[in-house]
């Protein structure tokens, strides 16, 4: 017995299989907005720190990376971040264009400093920023490296009266050119 389907069967099955297309471009698209879930990283999970490159990571265009601090994270006032990156990343930083927001309020920068010696940005806030608050640091002007790869960039912070090491707070893993 042979069955004929009608059209609104075939009306709605087109419906489903474009609905599965559209989310997994739309879960593609926003690869480059989160880190993820991360396998085989060699940092847990509970130190991925979430960001977002607004202009996708493409290798060796300009680009603007908004690097996120959770609330939890911030477990003491800050009086300095520093975003320490490895010998692979190959880009380059625009420090008169980097600012930090806290719980999505700019705040004033005293200075911002970038070795490129030792591959570390440093940043000093005009005030001490409190515990407990979500901070987003913003490096606009970025020049992403001429070559494919993955780095992890550290977050580390000082706060006041602290011994003079820097406390580890977690890790970006930003992916350039890999947003197949």
């Amino acid at each position: 017995m042979s069955r004929q389907k009608s059209p609104m069967f075939r009306l709605v099955s087109g419906l489903a299989v474009a609905g599965c297309l559209l989310t997994g471009t739309a879960t593609v698209a926003l690869a480059q907005g989160l880190p993820g879930l991360t396998i085989f990283s060699g940092v847990e999970q509970d130190n991925q720190l979430n960001y977002r490159l607004d202009f996708d990571g493409e290798v060796g265009r300009p680009d603007r990376y908004r690097l996120r601090i959770p609330a939890r994270k911030m477990t003491l006032a800050v009086n300095e971040f520093t975003i320490a990156y490895p010998d692979s990343y190959t880009g380059e930083f625009n420090p008169e264009k980097i600012e930090v927001r806290v719980d999505g309020d700019e705040i004033a920068l005293d200075e911002v400093t970038w070795d490129e010696e030792n591959r570390v940005i440093e940043i000093y806030p005009q005030e001490v920023v409190p515990a407990s608050t979500r901070v987003e640091i913003i490096l606009s002007g970025v020049q992403n490296p001429r070559q494919v790869g993955t780095h992890y960039f550290n977050a580390l912070v000082r706060s006041p009266g602290d011994v003079p090491m820097a406390r580890y707070l977690g890790t970006w893993i930003l992916s350039i050119g890999r947003n197949d």
